[in-house]
C-alpha cells in the first residue's frame, strides 16, 4: 500500500509547481537568493575559507534573544530526525551560506543547476516539508525535540515541489527502488516551505557533534586537512585508505585527516548511528594516531551518489577541510529490487573533479586497496603486477561470522570494533 501511495505522491507533485503567495501584510518581494548569506571572505581559524565567504552562525546568544524569538512563534512542531539534522547544520553554519530552509526559487535553482540563484555551487536541496494545510507564509513556528526548543522558522513561502523532477535531477532516477527517491515520496510532506532560521538549542544526541567553528578552532591553520566521510564502522581497509591519503602528492607536508562520520538517519539496513559512534570511539582509543582527528556530523544521508559527494565536500569545507577523499561509488545505492548499482564506481569522483575549482576543495581519489599474504595492504594494481596472493572476506560473510561468534581475522577488522558490534547488534 505504501508503494502505491508513494507513486500517487510523485505523480501529483510532478504536475504541480505552484507557489502559494504570502498572506496579506507579509512582504511580497523576496530577494532572489533568500536563505543565502553574502559576506566578505574570512579565513576563520583554519586555512580553508567557508563556502560563500563567511561561516554562518544563527544561534541566539542570550536568553533574552531566545525568549524574543520564541515569543514570535504561534505554532509548535515536533521535528523529525531528518529535520533535526538539517536545522542543526543551518544553525551552526555547516550548510553555509544558507540562513534558512530553501524557498521555491532557491530550491528550483539547486534542483536544476546544482547551484544557488547567485551561482554558488550547492549539491542538494535543504527543505522544510509538511502536510499541514494551515501553515502559511508569514507564520513563525517553533521546532522542538520533545520539550526542548531547537529553532524558530519564519516562513516566507509555501510551494508544491515537482518531486519527480527533484528525484531525476538529484538522484538520477525517480524509481522508488532508490532509497533517496523512496524517502522523498514517502517521508516528505506534500508541501515545502522556505524560511529564515533562528537557532535556540542544539539537539540532544547520544554522540557529540561539534560546530564548524569549534572544529576549526582545533585545526592547524598552516596544514592541509583531508576529510574522510563514512557511514559505516571503520575496518582495516578504511583505516589504511585514509591514513595513506596523507602521502598523496595532492596533500601538503604535515597534513592531517579529519574522520567525520555521519551519525544521522541513513539507509534502513545500515548500522544505527549510536552503535557506529561507539565503534569510532573505541577505534580512536586503540589507534591514538596524532595525525587523525575524529568528529561527528549530524547529517541525514540521501544516497545521492555524485550530488551527495558535492554536498559532503561543501559541508567539510565549512568545517575547515581543504581536501576530501572520494571513495569508489561514494554515497551510492542499489535497487531494492534488482540489486543493481544506480551509479558508476567513479561517477562521484568525476563529478567532484569537474567541480573542484568551484568548490575550492581538492578531491583525493581513494586507493583501491587489497590485502595480500605477502605484503599486507597494497593497491590492487601492485598485487596484480607482483603476482601477490589476495585474501578476501565479503560483507555478507563478515556479518555471518559476526552473528555466529566466529573469529574474524584482524587483517579485515579491528577487534575493538568487532567487540562493539557483537555487543550491540
Amino acid at each position: 500500500m505504501k508503494f502505491f501511495a508513494a507513486i500517487a505522491v510523485l505523480a501529483t507533485s510532478a504536475s504541480a509547481f505552484t507557489s502559494i503567495a504570502p498572506s496579506r501584510g507579509v512582504a511580497q518581494q523576496q530577494q532572489s537568493t533568500f536563505g543565502v548569506a553574502h559576506f566578505d571572505t574570512s579565513l576563520m581559524a583554519a586555512k580553508q575559507v567557508p563556502h560563500g565567504g563567511t561561516l554562518v552562525d544563527l544561534v541566539a546568544k542570550s536568553d533574552s534573544d531566545k525568549e524574543a524569538a520564541i515569543a514570535k512563534a504561534t505554532v509548535e512542531i515536533e521535528a523529525s530526525e531528518r529535520q533535526l539534522c538539517d536545522v542543526e547544520l543551518i544553525m551552526n553554519g555547516g550548510f553555509s551560506p544558507l540562513t534558512g530552509f530553501m524557498d521555491e526559487e532557491t530550491y528550483n535553482s539547486v534542483v536544476e543547476n546544482m547551484a544557488l540563484p547567485d551561482g554558488t555551487i550547492f549539491g542538494l536541496p535543504v527543505v522544510f516539508d509538511t502536510n499541514d494545510e494551515s501553515l502559511q507564509p508569514g507564520t513563525t513556528i517553533l521546532l522542538k525535540q520533545g520539550d526542548l526548543p531547537i529553532a524558530t522558522v519564519e516562513f516566507t513561502d509555501k510551494y508544491v515541489p515537482n518531486k519527480v523532477k527533484e528525484c531525476k535531477e538529484c538522484y538520477g532516477t525517480s524509481e522508488l527502488e532508490h532509497p533517496g527517491t523512496l524517502m522523498v515520496a514517502t517521508e516528505r510532506g506534500k508541501y515545502y516551505m522556505g524560511g529564515k532560521v533562528t537557532g535556540l538549542n542544539f539537539p540532544v544526541r547520544d554522540f557529540p557533534c561539534k560546530t564548524p567553528a569549534e572544529v576549526r578552532a582545533e585545526l592547524p591553520d598552516d596544514k592541509d586537512v583531508v576529510a574522510f566521510q563514512c557511514r559505516n564502522p571503520v575496518h582495516r581497509a578504511h583505516y589504511e585508505l585514509f591514513t595513506r591519503a596523507l602521502d598523496d602528492p595532492l596533500v601538503g607536508e604535515g597534513g592531517i585527516v579529519l574522520v567525520h562520520p555521519t551519525c544521522g538517519p541513513t539507509q534502513a539496513d545500515d548500522i544505527p548511528g549510536t552503535v557506529r559512534y561507539k565503534t569510532y570511539e573505541v577505534l580512536k582509543e586503540e589507534t591514538q594516531n596524532p595525525r587523525v582527528l575524529w568528529e561527528y556530523l549530524p547529517y541525514s544521508m540521501h544516497m545521492a551518489g555524485p550530488r551527495e559527494a558535492i554536498q559532503h565536500m561543501i559541508i567539510r569545507k565549512n568545517f575547515g577541510c581543504t581536501h576530501f577523499i572520494i571513495g569508489r561509488d561514494m554515497a551510492g545505492s542499489k535497487s531494492s529490487i534488482t540489486g543493481e548499482d544506480y551509479y558508476g564506481a567513479y561517477d562521484a569522483q568525476d563529478t567532484a573533479k569537474a567541480n573542484a575549482e568551484k568548490l575550492g576543495v581538492m578531491p583525493v581519489p581513494s586507493l583501491n586497496l587489497v590485502y595480500t599474504e605477502e605484503k599486507g595492504y597494497v593497491t590492487a594494481d601492485e598485487a596484480k603486477e607482483q603476482g601477490l596472493h589476495e585474501k578476501k572476506l565479503s560483507g555478507t560473510k563478515f556479518r555471518q561470522m559476526l552473528r555466529s561468534g566466529e573469529d574474524i581475522p584482524t587483517w579485515f577488522a579491528f577487534k575493538s570494533v568487532v567487540d562493539v558490534l557483537r555487543e550491540n547488534i
